[in-house]
């Protein structure tokens, strides 16, 4: 009987806990609906109430006008893939090497080195505007997409989380390739890499994420607008004295495509990259 009891229990308990993810998926999902529903519709319709979700005469005009107006979004939406790709690859690459340093290779303080580099993630980014400011424009990469692709190679909490991984690979693999005569590089490339592409693979599509929605690093670091991102190009639908809501909306649909294509690619790696990442400390 209490065999029964507790099962009914556990039942009662995932079906609320199930309702309850449910609710909370929809609330999550509704301010898409309506950044597509307002993509097409009229300006007239934008804010009438109550909300009309589909549009009695939907209009792809504004999805046009993005695409084939005088701020063409091609132009950002290469921009923020040329940004976001090299900074992805790079960063994900960068933070394998040294998570694997600080994960694999024995030297004295470590670990303190480790603590040090980890505190850098307490310094608001905005605190480092200006000094990268006068960094790039003595190196001459002010107002150029190098100002945003060589910070976003290195990640603290990309190191962190490689490191974490490579801690949960058993040191018998690494050791028996000593054994055998392999070096840190052949260790590296061979060993840990390949065993690593869950952790590799989250972690790229985590930085892809943050270096295509960098929003403020553009608007500080970048003055023509050639060189604008999708983030910044949705600034050309702020007018003078009113805002252009239904070409705001159709940009911003089509700007969240690569992040549903990056995330559809690489969603069986997410879950199982961070559980593993944190297996041990």
């Amino acid at each position: 009987m209490d065999t029964k009891r507790t099962r009914s229990a556990d039942v009662l308990k995932k079906l609320v806990i199930t309702v309850v993810m449910l609710v909370l998926a929809i609330v999550m999902v509704i301010p898409f609906l309506w950044m597509i529903s307002t993509s097409l519709k009229t300006p007239s319709q934008v804010f009438e109430y109550p909300i009309r979700w589909i549009p009695a005469n939907a209009t792809w005009e504004h999805h046009l006008k993005i695409w084939t107006g005088p701020n063409n979004f091609g132009t950002y939406y290469w921009n923020s893939l040329k940004i976001s790709i090299i900074g992805m690859v790079g960063a994900t690459f960068l933070s394998a090497f040294a998570a694997y340093g600080f994960a694999r290779i024995e030297f004295k303080g470590r670990n303190a080195l480790f603590m040090l580099y980890l505190s850098m993630m307490m310094v608001p980014p905005q605190v480092l505007f200006v000094p990268k400011f006068l960094m790039f424009d003595w190196a001459g990469i002010y107002n150029t997409h190098w100002a945003l692709i060589l910070p976003g190679l290195f990640t603290i909490f990309g190191v962190f989380m490689l490191r974490q991984f490579f801690l949960s690979i058993p040191k018998d693999i690494t050791e028996s390739a000593f054994i055998d005569g392999a070096g840190h590089f052949r260790i590296f490339f061979q060993l840990i890499l390949p065993l690593a592409k869950p952790a590799l693979a989250t972690l790229a599509i985590i930085d892809f994420s943050w270096q295509w929605n960098d929003y403020e690093n553009a608007l500080v670091f970048l003055i023509d607008e050639h060189l604008y991102t999708v983030p910044l190009g949705l600034q050309n639908f702020i007018l003078e004295n009113t805002v252009d809501y239904n070409g705001m909306m159709a940009a911003a649909s089509a700007g969240i495509l690569p992040m549903i294509a990056v995330f559809a690619v690489g969603q069986r790696y997410i879950i199982q990259g961070l559980t593993n990442s944190a297996v041990k400390g």
